[in-house]
């Protein structure tokens, strides 16, 4: 039996079973340095970002500007302002805000913030961290997720998409984490799962989401809780374990409005902050 350590919780693997940890972290991180990061057995740190220093660090995420809407009908600019993003003490937030903001692709009455690791973070298979604590109200969307980095299969989803934590912020204590694959939209799937809390919300206390990404077998867990295995996916003309056996890249936002969640109401109150205390990547040595 192997024992594997998450912060502070502890899980047993043996074979593909999962035994569950019932410490639910809120408190800061204890880990400021490479050494001080607790490793999960068989791994190696490969990337993290701890957010100590006093702004983004550039060698690592790259900012999407844009007001496209995501394709999927969201309403917020994405912005490369300080409004709408910054470190401090220790903390990256994305925060989104309700204000009219005009640029080059013209006003929307929403801004917030959109990071990606393309091209200084890639990986193909690993253990991926992230402790966080999410937005809530209705209309939000925030989501901490992959995309392929070179496409190799075609466009979306035929290369896939991993979706490692989404929310709606009409169900503050309730996360979702998705697969998407197949063939290019329109003939795309999607296949996934969702976790609830049965205590408080994810917007009240930080959390621990994470991915395991094997070759075979993808798996997603919350505070050390394995709530979803996925062992079946595809793409068009390519064998399994196509399109997820290629380099993907991590992605964090909050999107407002959209299909999915809805739009906001007057129920929905702003400034809302994704905040992010650390991300952390494992892999196993080649």
């Amino acid at each position: 039996m192997r024992i594997y350590y998450l912060r502070n919780c502890l899980f047993a693997a043996l074979g593909i079973g999962w035994l569950a940890c019932s410490n639910t972290p809120t408190s800061r991180k204890t880990a400021d340095s490479v050494d001080t990061i607790a490793t999960p057995e068989g791994y190696q740190l490969v990337w993290h970002d701890e957010f100590n220093g006093t702004e983004l660090d550039r060698n690592k995420w790259e900012y999407e500007v844009n007001a496209q809407g995501g394709g999927n009908n969201e309403l917020q600019y994405y912005t490369d302002r300080p409004q709408n993003s910054f470190v401090k003490d220790g903390v990256l937030t994305i925060q989104a805000l309700k204000e009219t903001y005009t640029g080059a692709e013209g006003t929307r009455e929403y801004t917030s913030a959109r990071l990606k690791t393309i091209n200084k973070g890639d990986w193909k298979y690993g253990w991926f961290e992230l402790r966080a604590r999410l937005p809530y109200g209705k209309g939000l969307w925030p989501a901490l997720w992959m995309m392929p980095t070179d496409q190799v299969y075609g466009g979306w989803a035929a290369s896939g998409e991993i979706d490692i934590v989404e929310l709606l912020g009409h169900e503050p204590n309730k996360v979702y984490g998705t697969l998407h694959y197949g063939g290019s939209y329109p003939n795309n799937v999607h296949t996934g799962s969702s976790y609830t809390l049965t205590n408080g919300n994810f917007a009240t206390s930080y959390h621990i989401f994470t991915l395991i990404w094997e070759a075979n077998a993808m798996r997603w867990l919350v505070d050390g809780h394995l709530y979803q295995t996925q062992t079946q996916w595809y793409t068009s003309g390519q064998a399994f374990p196509a399109p997820f056996d290629q380099r993907f890249y991590l992605i964090m936002n909050v999107a407002v409005g959209g299909n999915w969640p809805g739009n906001p109401d007057n129920t929905t109150s702003f400034p809302q902050r994704l905040d992010v205390d650390y991300v952390r990547v494992f892999q196993k040595p080649e």
